[in-house]
């Protein structure tokens, strides 16, 4: 069934509310049912081949020079209120048993979203500045988010210090294209990724008042990395590499999958893993996205054509789709430095946290990145 006239009100008024596009949906719908978009029209297309190791390079070192130029460039930037930081916050609330994963608790007494917070007010405060948060929200997580942050005065933040956006939203659809119907037979909806994280950025109007203000840098990150913190220096890195984009990467483990920058006909640029071709080995790449990046924000006032990927998906044990864009394919479209950061340590940038046994696994590292330990 494809046509939008049969959706029940709560959903018609749901799907409104955050900005449903019924034409990009219709449009989707039917490059679905011609096979224009399937599992195949994810590979990426074109000659992929592995990159040399100084494709990256690493923060420098403590007590260099060159981590002294950047820290004092940094701390400028976040004095002059010229730093902004993105939480993605989004998603569909489901690997934490229904709860909004901003809102657990991450370590004693403090939400994921409290010590994210934490570490911006940290940073901006050592500078002697401030910095803005914008939160990205998704219809499954705005109004819980919105009411912790309330019921907890923002953390410290202030009023004029936080904002917040929501991604978009959409309806999956059966293989054949049609309105997919859980099993109360509603029409299912679902946040379409992080991708839409710079479209309604701008959209909501964020963008504009933070540019505005004076504000020039944006730092985003995932709210379930809390290694992944607002730093001055590489606040500096960004600013000193002359590059638009900033993508911090991470060393491989065994068993880490994950998008990477790969060559694709000569451009380096992030490819998700369920985008690599069947014959590309992704062992030859010793590194992978964590998701944190930094980009100057006069970037983002933009459109950007995100490559539209198919996602199957079990919903009430029926096979779904998803149409998802991807945050990180920024890399194919900005001029971009690749940063190779720790994630070990006290220094680490990228321990995140998917789900509860992750978090029970974790906490006594996460006391270490977070400051809190004993």
């Amino acid at each position: 069934m494809s046509n939008l006239k049969v959706l029940l009100p709560e959903t018609r008024e749901l799907l409104d509310r955050y900005g449903f596009d019924e034409a990009k949906f219709k449009a989707r719908m039917e490059m679905v049912a011609s096979g224009e978009l399937s599992i195949l029209s994810n590979t990426v297309v074109g000659k992929l081949e592995a990159p040399q190791a100084d494709s990256w390079s690493d923060p420098p070192a403590r007590g260099s020079k060159d981590v002294e130029e950047a820290l004092a460039i940094g701390t400028e930037a976040l004095a002059d209120g010229k730093v902004g930081a993105i939480i993605l916050n989004g998603g569909m609330a489901t690997r934490f048993g229904g709860l909004v994963k901003g809102i657990v608790e991450a370590l004693p007494g403090k939400s994921f979203l409290n010590l994210k917070v934490m570490g911006i007010l940290k940073a901006a405060r050592s500078a002697k500045g401030h910095a803005q948060v914008f939160v990205m929200n998704s219809f499954a997580t705005d109004e819980q988010t919105k009411a912790h942050l309330t019921k907890n005065a923002n953390f410290g933040l202030a009023d004029e210090d936080l904002e917040y956006f929501n991604q978009g939203i959409s309806i999956r659809i059966t293989a054949e294209g049609m309105i997919f119907f859980d099993a109360e037979d509603k029409a299912s909806c679902y946040s379409p990724g992080h991708g839409d994280c710079p479209v309604f950025f701008r959209s909501s109007g964020c963008l504009d008042r933070f540019m505005d203000g004076g504000g020039k840098y944006l730092f985003i990150s995932n709210v379930d990395n809390l290694a992944a913190r607002l730093d001055p220096v590489i606040i500096g890195c960004h600013i000193l590499s002359g590059k638009t984009l900033t993508a911090e990467v991470a060393p491989k483990w065994p068993g880490d999958q994950g998008g990477a920058p790969v060559l694709v006909d000569g451009k380096l640029w992030v490819v998700e893993g369920f985008r690599f071709p069947p014959d590309f080995d992704q062992d030859q790449v010793p590194v992978f996205n964590t998701n944190t990046f930094t980009v100057n924000a006069e970037s983002l006032d933009q459109d950007f054509d995100l490559a539209a990927c198919y996602v199957e998906k079990s919903v009430d044990d029926m096979p779904a789709v998803q149409i998802e864009t991807l945050l990180g394919e920024l890399t194919r479209l900005l001029d971009t430095q690749y940063l190779r950061v720790k994630r070990t340590g006290e220094r680490s940038r990228f321990f995140p946290i998917k789900t509860p046994q992750d978090l029970a696994d974790g906490r006594e590292d996460l006391e270490l990145i977070c400051g809190l330990g004993g």
